[in-house]
């Protein structure tokens, strides 16, 4: 499955969320996609078109044009039966370091963060 965004929306910690890193984009066809965790969760939560999947194991590589996010193949309901989501975006190079830390935070212990910036 592919997306195209002009920005990766994210926030590291927000406290009016208990602390929950959040990464959202917009498609330039209205899709909407989200993905969460709260830092005492074990799983992550990704939300496609507003429908909610709990995931562990899951893959993120992030370049300076794109973001690659990998999941079980038996998750494959969670991205509309595909076992990737490839978003390319048009995030600013000043922004990707806050990008990037978002990700740690939602992988941290439950999936794979692999940077190509």
């Amino acid at each position: 499955m592919q997306m195209t965004t002009a920005l990766l929306i994210v926030n590291p910690c927000d406290d009016e969320e208990d602390n929950m890193a959040m990464l959202a984009c917009h498609s330039e066809q209205g899709e909407m996609f989200l993905m969460t965790r709260y830092p005492d969760e074990d799983e992550l939560e990704i939300t496609l078109d507003g429908e909610p999947s709990t995931l562990d194991g899951v893959k993120v590589t992030l370049s300076p044009t794109r973001l690659l996010i990998e999941i079980a193949a038996a998750d494959a309901d969670a991205l509309n039966g595909d076992d990737s989501l490839e978003i390319t975006h048009s995030t600013d190079a000043s922004d990707l370091a806050e990008v990037e830390e978002t990700l740690q935070n939602i992988l941290k212990g439950t999936g794979t963060y692999i940077s190509e910036l």
